[in-house]
C-alpha cells in the first residue's frame, strides 16, 4: 500500500463518515494502531457494509493536519501542521527594580529586511493593579517610561535589541516637559485613573499618551501604524518615532486634536464603546499599502457590559487613500463551551496580519500559561464572502439586538455570513509557555513568528528569566 493512496483512502473515509445517519450503532470491539501505537477515536468509529468510518479528527491527527469545520458553508479545512525552527529569548537589563525590559506586544517584518530583522512594541509600561478600600486602582510604578518601537534580530537563541524608537510629538508632553510621550491615560472622563506606585497619589493624565497594541507598516509611504487602546485609537507614526496623525471613533473628546497630533474622527462612534483595557489590540496593512485592517480585542460593550461574554468581534477595513472604513466583519471566535473552565470573555484576538484583501492571520487565545492553556491559536480567516456589516448592527433599530446580542444562530437568520477559519498553528501543541502571544509575523508567506508580551514582569518580579520567548516555525505550503 503506498502511502499516497493510503491518504486518499483514509480521506474517502473521512468524507463518508459525515454523511452517515446517526441511527447506525458504534462499530464493536475495534481496536486501532497508527505506527505501532494503540490509540482511541475520539468518536467511536462507524461500521456500514463493511466499510469503516473514523470521524475527521481523527483521521487528521493519523495525518499530521489540522482540521476545522464551517458550519455556514459545510466546508472541512484541512491544513498541514507546521514545524518548529527556532526558539529565541530576551536578555535585557530590567528597567527598575522588579520592572522587567519588555516587548512583544506587537510584531511585524519589513519587506526587504533579513529574515531573521523585525520590529516590535512593548505596551503602554509598567502598570499593576493594587486594591485600595476594596476597590481597583491602577497603578504606573515608572509614569515617565517612553512607549518605543524596537529593531530587533534573531541569532543563536537570543533577541538582540539593534534600535530604540522612542514615540514622540513635533512639541512639547504636558507629562514630562519633552517631546517624548508617555504610557499614561488621556482623558480624565473615560480613561482608568492613573495612580502613583503605592497607589496612593494621582499622577497626570496624558492627551499623548498611548497603550501600543498592534503596529504594521505601510511600503507606499515607509510610516508605522500604531493601534491603541486607549481610544481605540490608529495613529500614524514615522520611522524616527513622531506622531503624525490620530484617527479616532466619532464623537470623541475634541481636545485631543492639538497641533502636535491631529485627530481625524473617522472611526465608527460605536467603537466609544470599547471595554477598558480590551481595546483595539490588532493592526495590518496589506502589502499593497492599499488596505488596513484593525481588530478588537474583545467585543464591544454594546449596549453595555452584559455582552461581555459574546463570541462576536469587530474587524474593521480602512482604505488607507481615505483612511475612511470601508467594511466591518463580524468575527466569531472558539465556543468556550468545549473547553474546560474557561469563560467566553476570556477568549480574545491579540494580533493580526493582512496577508491580502481578503486573507488575514488571526491570533485567538485564551488567558492561560502553561499545563492550564487550551487555546493559543493562529487562524487564517477568508473574507472573499464575508457580510459587510458597517453601521447595520451598531445600534437596536435594525435586528432588534446589536451586533454583539446577536447569536451566532440570529447571525445566519440575517443573512450574515461569518469569516471562514482554519487552523494554521496551534500553539498548545508545541507547549509554547505564556499566555499573552501578542506578535505574530508572516515572512516569504510560509515563515511563521509569535512573540509574548511580558507585561514588564509585573506578576512575577523576583524571576531570574525575562519571561519573553519569539518562536518561528515552518509552514509547509504558502500563504499569500
Amino acid at each position: 500500500m503506498t502511502k499516497k493512496w493510503f491518504v486518499s483512502a483514509i480521506a474517502a473515509l473521512a468524507v463518508g463518515s459525515a454523511l452517515l445517519p446517526s441511527a447506525h450503532a458504534a462499530a464493536p470491539e475495534i481496536k486501532y494502531s497508527a505506527n505501532g501505537q494503540a490509540f482511541t477515536p475520539s468518536t467511536p468509529a462507524v461500521l456500514q457494509d463493511d466499510r469503516l468510518f473514523l470521524p475527521l479528527r481523527d483521521v487528521a491527527d493519523l495525518l499530521g493536519k489540522y482540521v476545522d469545520w464551517d458550519d455556514a458553508s459545510k466546508t472541512a479545512l484541512f491544513s498541514d501542521k507546521p514545524k518548529l525552527t527556532g526558539k529565541y529569548t530576551l536578555h535585557e537589563k530590567d528597567l527598575a527594580e522588579g520592572v522587567k525590559f519588555g516587548v512583544g506586544s506587537s510584531l511585524t517584518h519589513i519587506p526587504g529586511d533579513p529574515d531573521n530583522v523585525f520590529y516590535t512594541t512593548a505596551d503602554r509600561g509598567p502598570n499593576g493593579e493594587i486594591d485600595v478600600d476594596g476597590k481597583t486602582r491602577r497603578t504606573f510604578p515608572l509614569p515617565n517610561y517612553t512607549p518605543s518601537i524596537y529593531k530587533i534580530q534573531l541569532e543563536q537563541g537570543k533577541i538582540h535589541i539593534l534600535e530604540t524608537i522612542p514615540l514622540k510629538i513635533s512639541g512639547k508632553d504636558p507629562v514630562n516637559g519633552t517631546d517624548k510621550i508617555t504610557g499614561l491615560p488621556n482623558l480624565k472622563s473615560r480613561d482608568e485613573v492613573p495612580y502613583d506606585k503605592a497607589a496612593q497619589n494621582v499622577i497626570q493624565y496624558d492627551p499623548y499618551g498611548l497603550d501600543v497594541e498592534g503596529l504594521a507598516y505601510n511600503p507606499q509611504d515607509g510610516t508605522f501604524w500604531i493601534s491603541d487602546e486607549y481610544g481605540p485609537y490608529l495613529v500614524q507614526v514615522k520611522r524616527d518615532g513622531t506622531l503624525l496623525q490620530r484617527i479616532a471613533p466619532k464623537g470623541i473628546d475634541p481636545a485631543l486634536n492639538t497641533a502636535a497630533l491631529p485627530l481625524k474622527d473617522n472611526l465608527p462612534a460605536v467603537y466609544l464603546n470599547r471595554r477598558q483595557n480590551r481595546g483595539a489590540e490588532a493592526v495590518g496593512i496589506t502589502p499593497d499599502g492599499k488596505w488596513m485592517f484593525m481588530a478588537m480585542q474583545s467585543p464591544l460593550r454594546n449596549p453595555d457590559k452584559s455582552v461581555d461574554n459574546s463570541r462576536t468581534l469587530r474587524i474593521l477595513k480602512i482604505d488607507l487613500a481615505t483612511l475612511k472604513p470601508v467594511a466591518e466583519y463580524a468575527y466569531i471566535t472558539e465556543d468556550a463551551g468545549q473547553f474546560k473552565d474557561l469563560k467566553q470573555s476570556d477568549i480574545v484576538i491579540s494580533d493580526l496580519v493582512a496577508v491580502n484583501e481578503h486573507t488575514l492571520l488571526i491570533d485567538e487565545r485564551d488567558k492561560n500559561a502553561g499545563d492550564a492553556a487550551q487555546l493559543k491559536k493562529i487562524f487564517a480567516i477568508d473574507l472573499s464572502n464575508a457580510t459587510n456589516v458597517l453601521g447595520k448592527y451598531d445600534d437596536a433599530s435594525q435586528a432588534g439586538k446589536t451586533l454583539e446580542q446577536l447569536s451566532l444562530t440570529e447571525l445566519r437568520q440575517m443573512g450574515v455570513q461569518t469569516p471562514v477559519k482554519r487552523t494554521v498553528l496551534d500553539a498548545v501543541e508545541f507547549k509554547y509557555p505564556n499566555e499573552k502571544i501578542e506578535g505574530i509575523s508572516l515572512v516569504d508567506g510560509h515563515k511563521l513568528v509569535i512573540v509574548n508580551d511580558n507585561d514588564f514582569g509585573v506578576n512575577d518580579p523576583g524571576s531570574p528569566e525575562n519571561g519573553t520567548d519569539l518562536w518561528t516555525f515552518e509552514l509547509p505550503y504558502d500563504i499569500k
